[in-house]
Formats: structure tokens, sequence, C-alpha cells
């Protein structure tokens, strides 16, 4: 991110939103946004964001799986494999 570039105040916001909503479409980088001289928002594509989400769900999923390891909740892949074959019959 460009951060010379894309910090704006909330008036350039105001007054460019379908150049920005273009520019994040084709380049992606996200907008800081000032109000009163702070940082007050990002702005930034739905691809982006989703991204960014999913990337979210991920960590969330490592950081639940070592907490499992970390506690002994863990399985054999032989003893998992045996109790599924055993649910279904095969």
């Amino acid at each position: 991110m460009s951060l010379t570039t894309h910090v704006k105040p909330i008036s350039y916001l105001k007054a460019n939103a379908a150049k920005i909503a273009a520019e994040l479409k084709d380049d992606g980088e996200a907008y800081i946004i000032t109000q009163n001289g702070e940082a007050a928002m990002v702005v930034q594509s739905v691809a982006e964001y989703e991204q960014t989400q999913e990337t979210l769900a991920m960590l969330k999923m490592i950081a639940q799986s070592d907490r499992d390891i970390k506690q002994g909740k863990v399985h054999d892949a032989k003893t998992v494999l045996a109790q599924l074959r055993s649910r279904r019959g095969v």
C-alpha cells in the first residue's frame, strides 16, 4: 500500500467516490480516509475484503488447531479412520 498516494481526506472520498471505486476494482489498493486529520476508515474493494476475511478465518482455524494440540485434544489417524469405517459399516 502506498501511504503517500492512498491517504485522503473524507472530502476527497465524497467528491471522487466513483473514481475511487474504479481504482479499487482495478488495482485493489485500499484507501485510508482521514477525518479532522486523523485516520477514520479504510476503503477497500470487495475482493480484497473477502480475501482478508478468508485469511482471518484460516488463521483462526490454525490457532484453534494449535490450542487443541497443546491441550492434547488429538487422535491418531489410524484410530480416526477405524472409527469412520465402523460408523459407515466398511
